[in-house]
């Protein structure tokens, strides 16, 4: 990074990627290339290791999955007196946080690794701020009685959905967590009076599915761990009969017991548009513009329904549903697609690719009867720290003992439209598993965890644009280098429009200028959503303030980076060097990112 000036652009944005990953966090200016002792800890890191410390007892589900397993064999505490500690927490590292410097200015010299502590610092204290309006108003833990039942039952699958532990240890941890439960959902019922009913009802089927879980699935947990039902059955039956008194609780009695204070309110989603995703345009501009650019789609729709002989885009998409493989090619088709894209990255000089596996299997036994009734992913992000050396994509499994029809019918669902741009293009390919594998590698300590998903939604929603805007950025690339079929291209447009549709649920659900089911009927109108999906969709936006607004956001940031970077550097631009080069960064926010490569741009140009 000491040049003056690079020559050409796939020199700059290569340089940029190599520091950023080689980058320490730790590194110091002044050391010396030949001392080999190493660099005393900057006042930034010490802050981060302590906000760190706390991120994980507080939250020590999401460090399982996170691939931290010091609190593997616990739970988290919502009790008054944990909140209480956690929001003490958050005071301590808010008034202790180091200041920040502003970046430099362009033609100076930067050290990486101080970039990256700064970003870190920046990225924490928004978090901690969202938190504090998170525990001191009580919206999850008081309002949201999912979180308890979510918590539960993911506490003890994440022990086996990629761990990186030995199988001892996984045992002992999910008996202590089994065991643990009964005092979890007894805090749930002492928190939360009343809640939204659509809340409560989503907690009913997260019971149903930990019951599932709970009394047929661990029997099936010896395919993971040979004897693993036997040691568990104790403590798994414990658990089951809490989860039951649990549920009969929410049917009987919070059921009965309902309030519509669902909404986070202008404020507080303002706080997660700029504290969480960094987003600098205002709630009425976001609205305005996702609105304009789903009418736009939808028109779009409409004119060309007619490329494929449909008088509706409805009837046009339909036709998706007839190509699909048969029972024997099933299976074998998601690594067929995987590998196409692969190439067709490899080809056109996309991105670079990972080295680290996947692997397309049946999702396990003891979790196929729980799954349906949760939020058990087909991709789950691999862990950020000690992960399996191959990450496994659940596939759904054919059930060979139904009828021809209903296996039918699970084989139109899941057609090669859906495996390709859902299943290869959008999780397991070029998508979240290419994002991750650089997120991983990122100078950025909260870059490299912050996506990875946990029992309900990503560990940091600062994560989330980076996320879900690549994803979906991935898939338009996948199109533009002729990767889809004009059906599957016209498939993912209306997916497009989706994503504008959720945008502007969130952003107005949160400022009560919607409600639930003005929201279903909204997707069910702008969309062609059917009933179920619209209100589930409805429901899950109403649980994360900021969650759905971050897809077009981060979608159409990266496409205006692209833009602008292209536009600077001309024939200098290399398309795989700035993809490349955008990704080191981690799992942070799409507008902080364009700054500093804008802010690189400018560096190099003097």
């Amino acid at each position: 990074m000491g040049h003056d000036r690079l020559a050409t652009a796939a020199r700059w944005t290569r340089a940029l990627a190599t520091a950023t990953h080689s980058a320490s966090p730790q590194k110091t200016k002044n050391a010396s290339m030949n001392d080999t002792s190493p660099p005393s800890p900057s006042a930034a890191s010490r802050w981060l290791d302590g906000f760190f410390q706390s991120y994980y007892r507080h939250r020590p589900v999401n460090a399982s999955f996170i691939g931290v397993h010091e609190h593997d064999h616990v739970l988290p505490d919502f009790s008054d007196s944990g909140v209480a500690d956690a929001l003490s927490d958050i005071d301590d590292l808010l008034a202790s946080a180091p200041q920040t410097t502003d970046p430099p200015p362009p033609g100076t010299a930067r050290e990486p690794g101080a970039v990256a502590e700064a970003l870190d610092v920046r990225l924490a204290c928004g978090f901690l701020r969202t938190q504090d309006w998170e525990f001191s108003t009580g919206y999850q833990h008081r309002g949201n009685p999912s979180l308890y039942t979510g918590q539960g039952v993911f506490s003890v699958m994440s022990l086996f959905l990629g761990h990186g532990g030995s199988d001892q240890h996984r045992l002992e941890a999910a008996a202590a967590r089994m065991e643990a439960i009964p005092s979890l959902l007894r805090q749930g019922r002492r928190q939360v009076r009343d809640a939204p009913p659509e809340w409560t009802g989503r907690a009913i089927r997260e019971c149903r599915g930990a019951l599932a879980f709970l009394r047929d699935g661990v029997d099936y947990l010896d395919d993971e761990i040979p004897g693993a039902a036997e040691e568990l059955r104790f403590a798994a039956d414990s658990a089951a009969r809490a989860y039951s008194e649990h549920m009969s609780w929410l049917e009987t009695d919070l059921l009965h017991s309902p309030c519509s204070d669902w909404a986070a309110g202008e404020k507080a989603l303002r706080l997660h548009l700029t504290d969480a995703h960094f987003l600098a345009e205002s709630a009425d501009d976001m609205v305005a513009y996702a609105e304009s650019e789903m009418e736009a789609g939808r028109s779009w729709l409409a004119e060309h329904a007619r490329d494929f002989d449909a008088a509706e885009p409805a009837d046009a998409l339909a036709g998706l549903a007839e190509l699909h493989p048969n029972i024997e090619d099933y299976l074998p088709s998601y690594q067929r697609r995987w590998d196409e894209v692969r190439g067709l990255a490899d080809r056109e000089g996309l991105v670079t690719w990972p080295t680290s596996p996947i692997r397309y299997k049946p999702r396990p036994r003891w979790a196929r009867a729980a799954a349906p009734h949760l939020y058990f992913l087909f991709y789950r992000s691999p862990a950020a720290f000690n992960r399996p050396p191959v990450h496994d994509y659940l596939v759904t499994p054919i059930d060979e003992t139904v009828s021809q029809e209903e296996q039918e019918e699970l084989l139109r669902a899941h057609n090669d439209a859906v495996i390709k741009l859902n299943h290869v293009v959008h999780h397991g390919g070029i998508g979240h598993h290419v994002q991750n594998w650089h997120a991983f590698r990122a100078a950025s300590r909260i870059g490299r965890m912050a996506a990875v998903d946990c029992s309900a939604r990503i560990a940091m929603s600062s994560g989330g644009t980076m996320a879900e805007g690549w994803a979906c950025y991935a898939t338009d690339l996948v199109d533009e280098f002729g990767g889809l079929t004009p059906l599957e291209s016209y498939a993912e447009k209306s997916g497009r429009v989706r994503m504008c549709a959720r945008a502007i649920v969130d952003l107005q659900l949160h400022r009560r200028r919607m409600d639930i089911d003005g929201a279903t009927e909204f997707y069910r109108k702008n969309t062609g959503m059917p009933e179920s999906s619209a209100r589930s969709e409805a429901v899950k936006n109403s649980m994360f303030p900021g969650g759905a607004v971050m897809y077009l956001m981060g979608t159409d940031g990266i496409h205006a980076l692209r833009r602008d970077v292209s536009a600077a550097l001309g024939s200098d631009f290399d398309l795989r060097a700035f993809h490349d080069t955008f990704l080191s960064y981690g799992s942070v926010p799409v507008s902080l990112i364009a700054e500093d490569m804008k802010r690189e741009l400018q560096t190099h140009a003097h």
